[in-house]
C-alpha cells in the first residue's frame, strides 16, 4: 500500500494538471514573478492552510508560519518577512491568524518543560502572566481561545511598532488584520485591532523612523 508521501507526489501531478487546464494562464504568470496583496502570518498547524482557507490561488499569498503564530522584536526570520512583503511585495494587507486548538497555546498554558520550545514560547508564558487573574476564571478550552486572542493582540500591536509597516500604513493605507481561525468549523473571525487616532498618533511619534 503506498505510504502517504507517495500518494501525495501523485496527487499533486493530478492537481497541477488539472490546474493547467481549469486555469492555463496561472503557471506561465507565476513563472514571471508574484505580486501577493495579503501576507499572512500564521500557526505552523497542519489544520491551518491559509490559501485554501481563505479560496485563494498559488500566488495569492505571501506565508511566514511559526510555531503559535508568535511574533517577537528579535526574530530575524518573521522581520525579514515582513520587510521583503511590505517594502518589496508591497502588500496591501497583513493577516496575523491565531486558531482554536492551539498546540502551542496549550503548551504556555502548562508548566512542563518542553526543551527549545520553552524559550520560543516565552512571549506566550509572558502574555498568561499579564493576564493570569483573568485566564484563572476560565475554563481550559475557553482559556486556550483567550491566550490565542490575547496573542494575536500583542502581535498585531508589535506589526503596528515596525517602521516599515508604519510608512506603509500611512503612506499607502497598508491594513493590519487580527483573525481567529476556528479548526472545527473552518471559519475565520476578525478580531478587533483598529486603533484609535490618539493610538495612532502616539506610535507615529514613538516608532517611526527617516532615512
Amino acid at each position: 500500500m503506498p505510504d502517504r508521501f507517495t500518494t501525495a507526489l501523485q496527487a499533486n501531478k493530478e492537481w497541477a494538471a488539472r490546474t493547467a487546464l481549469e486555469h492555463p494562464e496561472l503557471f506561465p504568470t507565476l513563472a514571471n514573478g508574484q505580486s501577493p496583496e495579503i501576507l499572512w502570518i500564521g500557526c505552523s498547524d497542519s489544520r491551518c492552510p491559509e490559501t485554501v482557507v481563505l479560496g485563494l490561488k498559488p500566488g495569492d499569498v505571501f506565508v511566514h508560519r511559526n510555531i503559535a503564530n508568535i511574533l517577537h522584536a528579535g526574530d530575524l526570520s518573521s522581520g525579514a518577512v515582513i520587510e521583503y512583503a511590505v517594502r518589496h511585495l508591497r502588500v496591501n494587507h497583513i493577516v496575523l491568524s491565531g486558531h482554536t486548538k492551539c498546540g502551542g497555546i496549550a503548551a504556555a498554558l502548562g508548566n512542563k518543560q518542553l526543551g527549545i520550545l520553552d524559550p520560543w514560547l516565552l512571549p506566550l508564558r509572558q502574555i498568561r502572566e499579564q493576564n493570569l487573574a483573568l485566564l484563572q476564571t476560565l475554563s481550559p478550552e475557553d482559556a486556550t481561545v483567550k491566550m490565542a486572542e490575547l496573542n494575536v493582540r500583542e502581535g498585531v500591536k508589535l506589526l503596528k511598532s515596525k517602521a516599515v509597516v508604519l510608512e506603509a500604513m500611512q503612506e499607502r493605507g497598508l491594513q493590519v488584520h487580527g483573525l481567529i481561525y476556528d479548526v472545527a468549523c473552518g471559519m475565520l473571525r476578525d478580531i478587533d485591532t483598529k486603533d484609535s487616532e490618539e493610538e495612532i498618533k502616539r506610535r507615529l511619534v514613538a516608532f517611526k523612523t527617516e532615512a
